[in-house]
């Protein structure tokens, strides 16, 4: 018997991937999602972040971002044929952990109450768009 293979799965309703990438791929009962970022779909301004002339960071709110990063996971999923309750593992990158570690630990513990899947939190020194946030989900369906 052949196996089914993986579904890309590209949303309608989230931020355009910054590369040659699904917002998320099916594999049996499982859906990984690629990095989410806190961009909006159809929109230049990064939630909470404020840029200089050149593109360089002046400032960023890691409370929007995370609230929205939060919503962008949320969106992926429900249009893939999932749901929030069906995270199973999560891997959130920081760019600045001393800084905002206590906020973004705060506000995951609002988002995830009820559904508390495997996390792990690193630090990276950037990711490739001016944002200070980005999360790596699995799910089941």
């Amino acid at each position: 018997m052949a196996e089914t293979p993986p579904e890309a799965i590209h949303s309608s309703k989230a931020p355009e991937p910054v590369g040659l990438y699904p917002h998320a791929r099916k594999v049996g009962n499982l859906l990984f999602l690629s990095g989410v970022g806190p961009r909006e779909k159809g929109v230049t301004q990064i939630p909470g972040v404020t840029l200089d002339e050149a593109g360089n960071i002046i400032s960023y709110d890691i409370e929007a971002q995370c609230r929205s990063v939060f919503q962008n996971v949320r969106t992926i999923l429900e249009e893939a044929g999932s749901r929030w309750e069906n995270l199973v593992d999560v891997t959130v990158f920081l760019t600045n952990m001393a800084a905002d570690f206590k906020t973004y630990n705060r506000l995951y513990a609002e988002y995830f109450k009820d559904c508390q899947p495997c996390r792990t939190t690193v630090e990276v020194n950037a990711l490739p768009t001016p944002i200070a946030i980005e999360l790596k989900c699995i799910a089941t369906i």
